[in-house]
């Protein structure tokens, strides 16, 4: 099944999506900018185990918990995004709130840090912190983003697409399971 909603969504968007595709995006005469505007609620892809999101806006707290193959483009979150993530691709074109990826054994999440001030909100307990270095994830990342820009309009999107070589440095922060054998070696 494929939505596409030309307007605001309240809580669990795709909860327990399995398949699909859903495109969230505000009417064109709201007088907002969607890249700084909240258009879905709280918790939304929860549980989710496959399909695509694409959100030309802002989600609330708890974005893609428990997340395990969905694919999301969203331009910000609240607090807690990608919790206890345990698959699937998460892209985030715009600030998030504390605590991301707690919990987070599994999967991608590819975050836009364009003023430095993501590493402190990222939990580092159990997820590592990289740059996208390689060539198969700059194409990954690139193409998912096409996709966003292709299903909403994006303006924001469109700007990193049009810049690219300029905002994927500040793409270099992406998360994915790592095993600690002790507290020590931290």
């Amino acid at each position: 099944m494929n939505i596409r909603l030309v307007g605001e969504a309240n809580d669990y968007v795709g909860k327990g999506m399995a398949g699909g595709e859903l495109v969230v995006t505000p009417v064109e005469t709201t007088g907002f900018v969607p890249e700084e505007a909240t258009i879905v609620g709280n918790t939304c892809l929860y549980g989710a185990t496959g399909g695509q999101v694409f959100i030309r806006g802002k989600a609330g707290e708890r974005f893609a918990v428990r997340n395990s193959l969905a694919q999301a483009v969203v331009e910000g979150t609240g607090d807690h995004c990608c919790e206890y993530m345990t698959g699937g691709c998460v892209v985030i074109l715009g600030k998030v709130g504390r605590n991301v990826a707690a919990g987070m054994t599994g999967g991608l999440a590819y975050i836009l840090d364009e003023d430095d001030t993501l590493i402190p909100k990222v939990n580092k307990e159990i997820v590592k912190i990289q740059r996208v270095n390689a060539p198969a994830g700059q194409v990954q990342l690139k193409s998912i983003i096409e996709s966003h820009v292709e299903k909403t309009g994006s303006n924001k999107g469109s700007a990193i697409l049009d810049e690219w070589e300029e905002y994927l440095p500040l793409f270099g922060n992406w998360c994915h399971q790592v095993r600690k054998t002790h507290p020590r070696h931290v």
